[in-house]
């Protein structure tokens, strides 16, 4: 079904917005700390056009379902709650929006940790920005898609995914600091490239332990005196926390160490390196990976010509990432191969 079947008339406008995969940088968006994503092939596009009968009207092509807003004063659930909460932070911005119809289309596969929520909100941004003429940048548009994922869909969010769907691209990695939003562009290691692989165990934000995760973050910053744990430079500083604030708070440490040693400029393997010592902090200290991850990493980083891999996203599920040597690729085939032969369903999202 198309826009034009949909709803008996062509659109006005139309935009698009990437996934995103994090090669270093996981969990620490907010924590105020430091991260390393870039942005994959796979986007979300929006079309968008003006309703005639007063009320919004929200089509999803993936899961062919269609959602009407009768009642603006409830969050409709599901993918309408993102593109509802786009609208209403843009009427809480003092800007008026229209009833509108809105025609949604993904490649960004779901469940995976590849931020399709944020491609998906800041595609419906520009969308309004472009059908409205409004005066906003890609920078608002981020951190307003991010407040639409915290207020309506119930996920207390880092800015990360938001400013790597609406200001990333594939040629490059985005430096970000998520507290000052500085941020630098910086080249792929030399001689590398990224596959993505989804597990095949799939993962859901708000029902899982994320919410978790970042309340046990804010009291650990708290016992320490400090507005947030990138505040926080040595890691032995987490010590005198009581279990589990002290792992929590170790992994955030670490991690954003590990993303300015990056800055600082190293080898590919040693970047590599550090891709395997972000998994195992996740895995251990900050206990968001799955048994099939932990496998499929092992299987990734015990296969040559793999620099090094790890889980992406905020885990529970999802995808893993790995630094292939080029020319190498289908490294990372043998080892999808292995991984399903022991009777999981993973595949290859990236190169796809």
């Amino acid at each position: 079904m198309t826009f034009q079947q949909i709803f008996h008339k062509p659109p006005e406008t139309k935009a698009s917005a990437s996934g995103r995969v994090n090669l270093l940088g996981e969990h620490t968006d907010y924590n105020d700390g430091y991260v390393l994503p870039t942005a994959i092939p796979q986007q979300t596009t929006v079309q968008l056009g003006f309703s005639d009968d007063g009320q919004h009207h929200f089509y999803s092509e993936n899961l062919q379902e269609l959602v009407s807003i009768l009642d603006i004063h409830h969050t409709p659930s599901g993918f309408a709650s993102y593109i509802f909460g786009c609208i209403e932070v843009l009427k809480k911005a003092g800007y008026t929006i229209p009833s509108l119809n809105v025609y949604v289309k993904s490649s960004v596969p779901m469940g995976s940790g590849l931020s399709s929520s944020a491609a998906l909100e800041v595609a419906t941004l520009r969308a309004i920005r472009q059908l409205l003429d409004l005066p906003i940048d890609d920078v608002e548009i981020a951190q307003l898609a991010q407040q639409a994922e915290i207020h309506y869909a119930g996920v207390q969010c880092g800015i990360m995914d938001q400013m790597a769907s609406s200001l990333a691209d594939t040629q490059h990695i985005l430096f970000l600091d998520t507290r000052s939003l500085e941020r630098r562009i910086l080249p792929f290691p030399e001689g590398t490239t990224i596959v993505i692989i989804d597990s095949g165990v799939p993962r859901t934000l708000a029902t899982s332990g994320y919410n978790q995760r970042r309340a046990e973050c804010e009291e650990a910053a708290k016992l320490l005196g400090v507005k947030a744990l990138r505040d926080i430079t040595d890691a032995k500083v987490t010590d005198t926390l009581p279990e589990p604030l002290n792992r929590r708070a170790r992994h955030v440490v670490t991690e954003d160490n590990r993303v300015l040693e990056v800055l600082q400029g190293v080898t590919p393997e040693r970047f590599g390196e550090l891709m395997n010592a972000s998994h195992a902090s996740l895995r251990d200290d900050y206990e968001v990976s799955v048994p099939p991850l932990d496998r499929l990493v092992e299987i990734l980083q015990n296969t040559p010509g793999v620099l090094g891999a790890r889980l992406t996203g905020a885990g529970f599920g999802g995808a893993c990432v790995a630094l292939v040597a080029s020319g190498k690729e289908e490294a990372a085939t043998q080892a999808l191969e292995q991984y399903n032969h022991a009777g999981y369903t993973g595949r290859i999202l990236v190169p796809n």
